[in-house]
């Protein structure tokens, strides 16, 4: 793999304000090294100490970490607690009239709660799934919408012990029928619909299909919350209105405390194919890495309005809405609806409107927003924003730039953040009072996170040299196992080429001579042309940073002579060219890539699109791509899928 810096010719620093530094909460580089230094002397010690300093125990810890049962590793598991004591009773003397959630429905209908509020209204619900029969170690699956409920019905669950998994909203009945199965889900959370740009879109009738296919036998109980109004059939025996569930339930519940290893929640990852893959997370090392993350990536001060994008229904929405956001005692902003809808200038409005200091999201949603008005956020007052971050994939260094200029205002830090479903948190990302960041890169790993670059045999690699993410250590955060399937587990994440010594990412990186780690894309998203590997990645790059282009994703297709060939989808900043325009504009793409890496990467076919596939999350479904470019035909439930016209317009070829 070639060296990444000379790929993305990406040799611009960018150096925290000095008036950053001076408040930050990890302060210059010396406090960064500092950290790294007491975690590399005595690792248990280092984790131990913030575990105590972090968290409210009912029961202290004296066993910091149990490596008896590799890769089954056990973090602080003579000790109790509970997670949501931890987010909700701890701020109750110290700041109960704060605000908690600033929530903008889709019809921009504003609600605030403040943290007396949300726990009164918490334990209202768990006293409710309670009076049910809901019990510690229960499976709960939650199909809702972004609202205060959606997370009250979180905090519910881990309020009574029982464990939450929830499933995105958009899902089809199908993956919702495979979730709930393979949890054995005694109770499902819904709504009667959801609201997304302005249009209504049922969620109850899709439980209740999902439930009709069969295999879901142990669910007992549907709690349905009044979201639409619209009308929905209602099983006696077992459906209750949210509102009926809770109206004469006391708004005060004792909670169940759990060993530090109870699972917490179980979450599917999407975009494999076969049986859904549910990654089991534990209580205490989960919520530590919240709320440290927080303090370290977020910088998080009392008086920041921190706002991120996601959904709730993907591992974002858990630890940076759900947990770590209350865990620390922050008033945080929640959305329901799309970023575009009313209007391209949402984002922008509503951290005007309510002064946002903190903002995170997605690549994605950023070069959407590119293309839909690069000038928009310069209608707005956006001087409230002290800091920017991304999450879910690396941001171009062009799309960096725009953020950190335009939306920035060239003095917010933006912390481009490394992480997985399965890691609970942010591993790799700059800490923004501490190291100077470069576009496209996620930096360095966090204090006590062991990351390394290594070769198909898992020895290291040089600097510059690309190869195989792995994390040496086990960290309090990390996965427990895959539910029901321990092997699973083991072959996934700590497979025998590396003897079963190393978590395996699943990512390509590149490390440059600074020691600053370069994320590839995932290891099938590296392509082998002609003996060259390249990162996908490199190539999206590449296209991205050329004036006409908006968006790029890249796949590979089998090729005879070259082994693979690089196939490109391409969104314009204008309208979707057609014929000899279209191929003008392709040779031009082309040839620009050839200047800017080399000919080997050139794409061997380029195809335009209005968008992306991508889920409702934001998420660009490259597996949809790469059959696509193979000619394959999709048989993939395509329900997740925001715009699911957009494949027929990339079956054209140029």
């Amino acid at each position: 793999m070639s060296n990444i810096e000379s790929v993305l010719h990406e040799n611009r620093v960018f150096e925290p304000s000095a008036e950053f530094v001076k408040q930050a909460n990890i302060s210059g580089m010396s406090a960064y090294k500092a950290l790294c230094e007491e975690a590399d002397q005595d690792y248990e010690a280092f984790w131990a100490r913030l575990a105590r300093d972090n968290l409210l125990w009912h029961k202290p810890f004296d066993k910091t970490l149990d490596e008896s049962n590799p890769p089954f590793f056990k973090w602080f598991h003579d000790g109790e607690l509970n997670a949501s004591y931890n987010c909700l009773d701890r701020h109750l003397n110290t700041q109960p009239n704060k605000v908690a959630i600033i929530f903008e429905a889709d019809d921009g209908t504003v609600t605030r709660i403040t943290y007396k509020q949300l726990y009164h209204r918490v334990c209202q619900f768990a006293n409710g799934l309670k009076s049910l029969g809901i019990k510690p170690g229960d499976r709960v699956v939650i199909y809702m919408p972004m609202s205060i409920e959606a997370v009250a019905a979180m905090q519910a669950c881990a309020r009574i012990g029982a464990t939450h998994s929830v499933v995105f909203g958009g899902f089809s009945a199908k993956s919702l029928q495979d979730r709930i199965g393979d949890a054995g889900a005694v109770a499902v959370l819904t709504a009667d619909g959801q609201m997304r740009g302005g249009k209504e879109i049922p969620l109850k009738p899709v439980v209740d299909e999902a439930i009709a296919m069969g295999g879901c036998d142990s669910v007992k109980h549907m709690v349905v919350y009044k979201r639409t109004g619209s009308n929905i059939k209602m099983q006696d025996e077992r459906d209750v209105w949210l509102s009926d569930l809770v109206q004469n339930q006391l708004d005060v519940c004792e909670p169940v405390w759990v060993n530090a290893e109870h699972p917490l929640f179980i979450l599917y990852t999407s975009g494999s194919t076969g049986k859904p893959k549910g990654v089991q997370h534990s209580t205490a090392g989960y919520l530590l890495h919240a709320i440290l993350t927080m303090k370290w990536t977020f910088d998080f001060k009392g008086s920041d309005v921190f706002w991120c994008t996601a959904d709730v229904g993907w591992v974002t929405g858990h630890t940076y809405i759900a947990y770590g956001p209350l865990a620390v005692g922050a008033t945080q902003v929640v959305f329901e609806g799309v970023p575009t809808y009313p209007k391209p200038d949402r984002f922008w409005k509503l951290i005007n409107e309510f002064g946002v200091t903190v903002f995170y999201t997605a690549p994605t949603a950023i070069r959407s927003l590119i293309k839909l008005g690069a000038d928009l956020p310069k209608n707005y007052d956006l001087s409230s924003l002290r800091l920017l971050g991304t999450v879910g994939e690396p941001i171009n260094p062009e799309a960096w730039i725009w953020y950190y200029e335009t939306v920035g205002g060239k003095r917010c830090p933006i912390v481009d953040t490394w992480w997985q479903t399965e890691t609970g948190g942010h591993l790799i990302t700059p800490l923004p009072g501490a190291i100077p960041m470069k576009p496209g890169s996620c930096t360095m790993p966090l204090p006590g996170i062991m990351c390394d670059v290594v070769d198909e045999t898992g020895e290291s690699v040089e600097k510059g040299s690309g190869g195989i993410l792995v994390i040496k250590k086990p960290w309090p955060a990390m996965i427990r196992t895959i539910w029901g399937d321990p092997e699973r587990f083991k072959k996934t994440y700590y497979p025998e080429d590396f003897q079963g010594k190393y978590y395996l990412a699943g990512d390509g990186a590149s490390r440059d001579l600074d020691g600053y780690f370069w994320i590839m894309g995932r290891i099938d998203d590296v392509l082998n042309v002609s003996g060259h590997r390249l990162g996908t990645m490199e190539i999206e790059s590449a296209l991205v940073a050329h004036d006409l282009v908006a968006e790029a994703a890249v796949v590979g297709r089998p090729h005879d002579v070259k082994g693979e060939a690089v196939i490109a989808f391409v969104v314009l900043k204008g309208d979707r060219p057609t014929g000899e325009e279209s191929k003008e504009i392709a040779k031009t793409l082309r040839d620009w890539v050839g200047k800017d890496i080399g000919a080997i990467a050139k794409p061997e076919e380029i195809r335009f699109g209005d968008n992306l596939p991508k889920t409702r999350s934001g998420k660009i479904m490259r597996r949809l791509l790469r059959a696509i470019a193979k000619g394959e035909e999709i048989t993939q439930d395509v329900s997740t899928l925001e715009n699911p016209q957009i494949l027929d317009q990339l079956k054209e070829t140029v």
